[in-house]
């Protein structure tokens, strides 16, 4: 795509194409979020108001009504100013492709706390910007924005004189980062509890406990897939929150949650089963409405989480 130069109003310059390319990213994935949503209704069922389209894709209106206007051109719904009404289900030709991705924000995070992550780096490393850049491929701005993202978190801190500073992940960084990580999901195990019928997150639930099922089916050849559906567990129970701040906590806590799972091999297979079946409690709960059971089901996977985490600290010798 051409990058094409234009000033904000602070008369700084920026790139028109990657504002371009972004907002075009934020409707695609709309567009197919919003297709799962409609196929999980049957022929003829009327669509929900803009606004309830809206907080279920985390887009705009304006991009809501540009993801109708393309499902009416492809005759899925017809819309008729407030009336919108399924004509058929979806497609998997009616989809959008995505863009490659493989070099954005979302690898560099997962590169970086790989990196830190593994024990690969000692605590109090000075950290060099333009060695970093070289090394993850990535512009020396951008790495410049994720170590101010991450510095919040306490990973990494600036130095005195300029540059960066590697912080560690220790044992008094992980007890807070799992009390912090408690206070955020059993807010979103609340929220859940009181979404609608027609919200998403239900049809996303009912996909996640087949999965769990499924492993726990194959768990004495298939456990080391749980990381990744761990992963999605969470990310499904966070995503009914519409709170920037809490979102990109969340993408952190994930990430790093996600990764201790490859840290401690030891009882792996029994570890992960015991996980399942505490995910099974809290999707039990919440299908059931039933929220100060979900509540605890959660606590307690959260504790028997931070764990598991401080274990895997004491395997490196960091506990």
């Amino acid at each position: 795509m051409h990058l094409s130069m234009v000033f904000n109003n602070s008369g700084r310059k920026v790139r028109q194409g990657k504002i371009m390319a972004r907002s075009d990213t934020r409707f695609r994935e709309a567009f197919n979020h919003l297709l799962d949503f409609c196929a999980t209704m049957p022929a003829g069922a009327e669509l929900p108001a803009e606004a309830t389209l809206s907080e279920a894709a985390g887009v705009s209106r304006t991009v809501v009504r540009r993801c109708l206007t393309r499902m009416a051109d492809l005759g899925i719904v017809a819309w008729d100013g407030r009336a919108k009404h399924l004509l058929r289900a979806p497609l998997t030709a009616d989809r959008i492709a995505l863009p490659d991705t493989s070099g954005g924000r979302d690898q560099l995070e997962k590169r970086f706390l790989d990196w830190v992550l593994r024990f690969d780096v000692p605590a109090d490393t000075p950290l060099s910007v333009a060695e970093l850049a070289r090394t993850f491929d990535v512009a020396p701005h951008d790495l410049k924005e994720f170590l101010a993202s991450l510095s919040r978190f306490g990973l990494v801190a600036r130095r005195p004189r300029g540059g960066w500073i590697l912080r560690g992940f220790t044992k008094d960084f992980a007890i807070e980062l799992s009390d912090f990580r408690l206070i955020l999901e059993l807010d979103a195990i609340a929220k859940v509890a009181e979404a609608p019928v027609d919200h998403p997150v239900w049809q996303r639930l009912a996909e996640l406990r087949a999965a769990h099922l499924a492993l726990a089916d194959r768990i004495a050849t298939d456990f080391h897939e749980f990381s990744k559906l761990d992963e999605a567990f969470h990310e499904a129970i966070n995503s009914v929150v519409r709170n920037r701040f809490m979102a990109e906590s969340q993408k952190v806590i994930s990430l790093i949650f996600h990764y201790h799972y490859m840290w401690d091999k030891t009882h792996e297979m029994d570890r992960n089963l015991a996980a399942i079946n505490e995910h099974l409690a809290v999707i039990d709960a919440l299908e059931a409405r039933d929220a100060p059971r979900a509540c605890e089901a959660a606590r307690q996977h959260l504790r028997t989480s931070k764990s598991t985490l401080l274990s895997s600290l004491r395997h490196h010798a960091l506990g």
